[in-house]
């Protein structure tokens, strides 16, 4: 087997772990035996559980911050922008579910981790690209302006990202469903049509 592809058979099992049991709680030995190969074997792939890490969320964020690049440059409406933000997000965490929870889940454990500079400054940019679609909204009139926009960022971002925990698209209901609920949800609101 290639080099690159059993880097990214190790990645999965060890997102898979990461996810479910916490990255201080997995161990090296797990994602070996979850691979198939000896624990020394891993060296070889990476240097250390944290590179893994790295490596997962680095291919996680980057996608996203890609995403958010091509939504904004194609679509030129703050309204617009907003609801393919959130359906590019979801597809992207749909994409990546572990690397989600693990971002989510792991705030203390990246923030000390060395080389997390790149996952900070991509964590950044997104946030950025988020909170000016929102600020164009409000001043163009097509958001709220009593609520601040870094405040409609929070409660977006949170009910995107924590939806990984909970949700799992079924034959009755897509992930494509999902977005375009949670899009008409924020973006017209509970009251009946």
């Amino acid at each position: 087997m290639a080099t690159r592809a059993r880097r990214e058979i190790i990645l999965q099992h060890a997102a898979t772990l990461f996810a479910t049991k916490g990255i201080v709680a997995t161990t090296v030995r797990e994602i070996a035996d979850a691979v198939g190969i000896l624990s020394g074997s891993l060296y070889h792939h990476f240097k250390s559980k944290d590179e893994m890490v790295l490596a997962i969320l680095t291919g996680y964020l980057d996608d996203l911050k890609a995403r958010y690049e091509e939504i904004t440059a194609a679509t030129s409406d703050p309204r617009s922008r907003l609801a393919e933000l959130i359906r590019g997000s979801l597809a992207v965490i749909e994409a990546h579910p572990h690397a989600a929870e693990i971002y989510q889940n792991s705030g203390a454990y990246l923030a000390s981790l060395e080389g997390g500079n790149h996952i900070e400054g991509t964590a950044d940019a997104i946030r950025k690209t988020w909170i000016e679609v929102l600020d164009e909204g409000v001043a163009s009139g097509d958001f709220r302006s009593d609520i601040p926009p870094r405040v409609l960022y929070r409660l977006l971002r949170d009910a995107l990202w924590l939806s990984v925990r909970w949700f799992k698209p079924t034959a009755d209901y897509s992930g494509k469903h999902f977005a375009d609920d949670f899009v008409s949800t924020f973006l017209d609101g509970l009251l009946p049509r």
